[in-house]
């Protein structure tokens, strides 16, 4: 086996650590909380060696102060925390987007609301795909589901970041965050200073001509201005970066819906599903925003009937509702509190959703 074929064990966070300091991440502020803990632990040990900084802040709040502090000098910055943790940090993205600064959240939620418990969850997915802290404004949100693609988009986060100037989310869980799987580690690129290439970005006013990163906007129509500014944007992602996968839609009677571990669950019972000769397919949203309507419409306009898998009471299903548009029947099978499906239970729903 040559080098570049060479897979490491590594667990989801120590990965999304690895691939972000390989993207030229060099500016990382943190707090601990569990499930995550593995991922601040590796920026400690590695930031310095690389070259970068890493902050173990005061508290959630400091932590996404400081990223945007480091972003606003055009540094690749990197935050993660845990779902009450994310809550904290709200405030902080609503003000990373609306002065248009690329920044990259990791989430490894976990069982809620208020402090739940350590186990993994899917609630957070409103929180993530509705913007979550206050105004009119998005961000990108990437869900893996295993170490290879929290490697993958780990890197694409903060080559989206930069490309669109704003803030991106990935969406993992307890699961994924702790459990070890072989990656494939690819080179990192070289790294140069990210503010250079970044005109925007306040590095001095050697020219005399100001800049000025503000979210702030008192004037008569100003900030109506800004905020259809960013409109344009977000139409934009929404037109050229959805991302999923499909598998067997086009022959089946029951199609499976579902992101990050839940995803894994169910390819495992489609496939046990279609060697007992039942027809099932199934979509799985990489991106939750933007999110893919347009494969998940067409699907429905072959009447077949969806399922939606997900760790919570029901949360992405409504973006599914709105994609079939009523043309097609809409399932639902969940758990919460920190419990994850079973295969045999998605099964037997399946069945029951057939007849």
């Amino acid at each position: 086996m040559s080098d570049k074929d060479k897979k490491v064990l590594i667990t989801g966070n120590e990965v999304i650590a690895e691939a972000a300091i390989r993207a030229g991440c060099r500016f990382y502020a943190g707090y601990p909380i569990t499930p995550q803990n593995e991922l601040t632990a590796y920026m400690s040990r590695h930031m310095p060696e690389a070259g970068g900084v890493f902050i173990q802040a005061e508290s959630e709040l400091a932590a996404i102060s400081m990223v945007f502090g480091a972003a606003c000098v055009g540094e690749r910055a990197l935050t993660s925390s845990s779902s009450p943790g994310i809550s904290l940090k709200q405030e902080g993205i609503s003000y990373l987007a609306g002065c248009r600064l690329p920044a990259v959240i990791v989430n490894m939620s976990r069982g809620g609301p208020g402090l739940g418990n350590i186990a993994p969850g899917q609630a957070d997915y409103f929180q993530s795909t509705r913007g979550g802290g206050h105004g009119d404004y998005r961000t990108i949100v990437l869900a893996p589901n295993c170490g290879q693609e929290f490697f993958d988009l780990t890197r694409l986060a903060f080559d989206l970041a930069d490309e669109y100037r704003m803030p991106v989310l990935i969406l993992g869980d307890g699961v994924l965050g702790q459990m070890a799987e072989p990656v494939k580690l690819k080179p990192g690129i070289k790294y140069e200073p990210a503010h250079q290439k970044k005109e925007w970005a306040l590095t001095g006013n050697k020219t005399g001509k100001p800049k000025i990163i503000r979210s702030l906007y008192l004037g008569q129509g100003v900030l109506e201005k800004h905020n259809l500014e960013l409109k344009k944007l977000y139409d934009k992602i929404e037109q050229e970066d959805v991302r999923s996968e499909s598998f067997y839609v086009d022959d089946s009677e029951v199609v499976l819906v579902a992101f990050g571990i839940s995803s894994r669950i169910c390819k495992k019972v489609m496939q046990e599903a279609r060697k007992e000769g039942v027809k099932v397919g199934m979509i799985r949203p990489i991106t939750l925003w933007p999110y893919p309507y347009e494969i998940i419409s067409r699907a429905a306009a072959k009447k077949v009937k969806f399922l939606v898998v997900e760790m919570n009471m029901g949360q992405m299903i409504e973006d599914v509702k709105l994609a079939v548009g009523g043309k097609a029947e809409v399932h639902f099978y969940g758990r919460t509190g920190g419990e994850m499906p079973q295969e045999k239970d998605i099964m037997e729903k399946i069945k029951q959703v057939i007849k």
